[in-house]
C-alpha cells in the first residue's frame, strides 16, 4: 500500500473518531435529565459500593542511597475511608503514595490489599493493580492539545488494545460514561474543548474524571490542590469527598493545609522525616500536634496555610492594617 493511502486511512479514522465523540456529546447534553442525581442513579456507576476492602501497609521503607525517604511506615485501613496525609515538604508523603501505586518499589516492608500482596507485583499484574488504584497528580498530567473527553477516556487504556489506542477509537458506551462522569463533576460542557483551554481547577476535575474511568477501588491524590486557588481547591476537595461518600471508594490524599484535612477527611496521618508521627481523627489534630508534625515553634500559624476563603480574607485585612 502506498504511503499516501496510509495517511488517508489514518486521517479518516481520526476524523470519524472526533465526529463520533462530538455527536454523542451534543446528543447527551440535549437529552440529559435536569435532575443530576437521577442521571447518576440510572447509570448505576456512582451507586456501586466498593466497600469490604482492607489496605495494610506494614513497616514500609524506601531508601535512596543513604537517605531514608519513608521509614517503617505502618498503616491499617479496615474500611473505605477518606484519609489525609500531612507533613512538610520532604516528609515522605509522595514517596509513600507512589509505593502504594507501584510507581516506586519499596526497599523493605509490604503492602497488602484485600489479602493480595502488592509490593511484589510485576508486569501485567502490576498494571492491573494500577487500574484498581488510580493516581491523581498535582500537575494534572493531561494531554494539553487533546480534547477533554479523550483525556478522560485515557483512563481505560489499560483495558484497550494498542490498535484502538493508536487511532483514538472508543466504544460509544465508554464515551457516554466519560461524559456522565464529567457531568457529575460539573464540567460536561467542557468535553469538546482542549484540556489546555481549561482553568487549573477544571483540569484537576478532568484528572479526577480520568481516574473514575478506571473504576478504581482506591484513589490516591498527591497534593491535588497545591497549585489551585482557594475557591478551586474547595471544589476539588468537595468532589473527592463526594466520590468517597457516594461510591464508597477509599481516597487517600496528600495535603499541605490543616484546615483541609480536618474539614474533608475521616482520618489524618502526619509524617515527619519519613516516619508516621500522628494517626488520628481530625478532632485530635490540635495546633500543638501540628507543631510536632511540622517541627515548628510557638509562632506556628495555621492561617498561613489555610484554604478557607474567610480565613484568607481575615489574614489579608490584618496584613493591610499592619502596613497602614
Amino acid at each position: 500500500m502506498a504511503p499516501r493511502q496510509y495517511v488517508s486511512i489514518i486521517a479518516k479514522a481520526c476524523a470519524f473518531s472526533v465526529l463520533r465523540a462530538s455527536f454523542i456529546f451534543y446528543f447527551y447534553v440535549t437529552k440529559r435529565t435536569q435532575n443530576r442525581h437521577q442521571t447518576v442513579a440510572s447509570t448505576g456507576y456512582a451507586l456501586i459500593n466498593h466497600g469490604g476492602g482492607m489496605l495494610k501497609i506494614d513497616k514500609l521503607t524506601k531508601r535512596f542511597g543513604d537517605k531514608t525517604a519513608v521509614d517503617a511506615a505502618t498503616i491499617l485501613v479496615k474500611k473505605p475511608s477518606m484519609i489525609g496525609i500531612i507533613g512538610r515538604s520532604g516528609a515522605g508523603k509522595s514517596t509513600l503514595l507512589r509505593m502504594v501505586n507501584c510507581l516506586s518499589d519499596a526497599s523493605e516492608g509490604t503492602i497488602t490489599f484485600e489479602g493480595e500482596e502488592i509490593t511484589g507485583l510485576r508486569g501485567a499484574a502490576r498494571r492491573n493493580w494500577q487500574s484498581r488504584c488510580a493516581m491523581i497528580f498535582q500537575q494534572f498530567n493531561l494531554v494539553p492539545r487533546m480534547d477533554v473527553v479523550s483525556n478522560v477516556l485515557h483512563g481505560t487504556l489499560n483495558k484497550r488494545s494498542t490498535f484502538a489506542t493508536m487511532f483514538n477509537l472508543y466504544p460509544q458506551s465508554d464515551i457516554h460514561r466519560a461524559i456522565e462522569i464529567l457531568d457529575r463533576l460539573g464540567i460536561a460542557e467542557q468535553a469538546p474543548k482542549r484540556a489546555e483551554a481549561l482553568s487549573g481547577g477544571q483540569q484537576q476535575r478532568v484528572a479526577i474524571a480520568r481516574a473514575l474511568m478506571q473504576d478504581p477501588k482506591i484513589i490516591l491524590a498527591d497534593e491535588p490542590i497545591a497549585s489551585l486557588d482557594p475557591m478551586n481547591a474547595q471544589v476539588v476537595m468537595q468532589a473527592l469527598r463526594r466520590i468517597h461518600e457516594e461510591d464508597g471508594r477509599m481516597v487517600i490524599a496528600n495535603l499541605h493545609t490543616l484546615d483541609t484535612a480536618r474539614r474533608y477527611c475521616d482520618r489524618v496521618i502526619g509524617m515527619r522525616d519519613g516516619r508516621i508521627v500522628f494517626d488520628g481523627t481530625p478532632e485530635q489534630l490540635t495546633t500543638g500536634v501540628a507543631r510536632d508534625i511540622y517541627g515548628a515553634g510557638a509562632d506556628f500559624s495555621e492561617a498561613a496555610t489555610s484554604t478557607e476563603i474567610e480565613t484568607l480574607n481575615r489574614s489579608e485585612v490584618r496584613e493591610v492594617k499592619a502596613y497602614a
